[in-house]
């Protein structure tokens, strides 16, 4: 069994490729994907050659973790059903070529305890489920929702907009570029220029700008918390006695867990989360090398998705 794939074989150079997919087991599913999303974050890192040391880390690599597709086989103690649409969060079924997510493929072999059924009518919007799962994460973590988000990309929304469902007050949002002020459901974006707080709580930072803990720890109140849930590519430093003074908590949110996906599509099941309005990009599978530009150098663009249907 073979599979089309999007190989990233070197920094900056990426190849819609013919793999061989390692044969299924009794507890595998294989999926047919439909749409799969370029991720702007840990993505852009592999794709640019700045990726710090990391598990699975190497060239040539299949990448990508925000997959939907259908599932075309199920083995016997999969737990799955042939015809589910099932979010994929990556696959390692491609032998030597590394699989670092792995979901950004035509077809893929992956366990089916790893997948998550999806409800038809989410649609192409069920690549966001990660990117979701993921601000939930940061959020969950800690004893106090954030008042201030930093970053209003596509994470940055999704953050602001899951503060509100998990019932705390509309947060302020921080943005510098203008393209991306736009587009706010119940909540301000300012630039911090225009923003004279020094007291926030809790401030969720989704920059991945390594250099913006001082800033940060000026804004905080006596005893906040800054949480740290963008990728960082460079060390992290901050002004010691700035914090002392504040007696400021740091925590960095990890990836996210089965729980935090259940809980993101509990959300919106109950319509308290909507994933409107943040797939701003599509492109075909052959246009992939130009749609991985446009997603990590054009800042109108929020989400990026390939549409893998034709390949199926």
């Amino acid at each position: 069994m073979h599979t089309d794939a999007i190989v990233i074989q070197q920094p900056e150079r990426l190849s819609l490729t013919r793999l061989d997919l390692e044969p299924p087991e009794e507890a595998d599913v294989v999926v047919e994907i439909e749409w799969s999303g370029i991720s702007t974050g840990t993505e852009r890192l592999l794709w640019t050659g700045r990726m710090p040391p990391f598990p699975g880390m190497g060239y040539p690599l299949v990448p990508g973790y925000e997959s939907v597709g259908r599932v075309t086989a199920a083995g016997a103690e999969s737990g799955r059903t042939v015809g589910e649409r099932v979010f994929v969060p990556g696959a390692k079924c491609y032998g030597e070529v590394r699989g670092l997510f792995g979901g950004a493929a035509s077809r893929i072999v992956v366990p089916g305890a790893r997948v998550l059924p999806v409800p038809d009518d989410l649609g192409e919007r069920a690549v966001l489920l990660a990117l979701a799962a993921t601000a939930r994460h940061a959020l969950a973590g800690g004893a106090t929702l954030p008042d201030l988000v930093v970053g209003h990309g596509v994470l940055g929304r999704l953050v602001a907009r899951l503060v509100v469902a998990m019932g705390g007050a509309a947060p302020v949002v921080w943005e510098t570029n203008p393209a991306r002020t736009s587009g706010a459901m119940g909540y301000a974006v300012v630039d911090p220029s225009a923003d004279e707080r020094r007291d926030y709580a809790c401030i969720c930072d989704v920059s991945g700008d390594a250099a913006i803990l001082d800033m940060l720890m000026a804004r905080l109140a006596r005893g906040g918390e800054i949480v740290l849930a963008g990728f960082y590519e460079g060390s992290l430093r901050f002004d010691f006695v700035a914090a002392f003074l504040r007696e400021a908590r740091l925590r960095v949110a990890a990836e996210w867990r089965p729980e935090d996906l259940a809980a993101v599509t509990d959300l919106i099941g109950e319509d308290r989360l909507s994933l409107d309005d943040l797939i701003t990009h599509r492109a075909t599978v052959e246009q992939a090398e130009a749609a991985y530009r446009t997603a990590f150098e054009d800042p109108s663009c929020l989400k990026m998705i390939l549409d893998w249907r034709a390949r199926a």
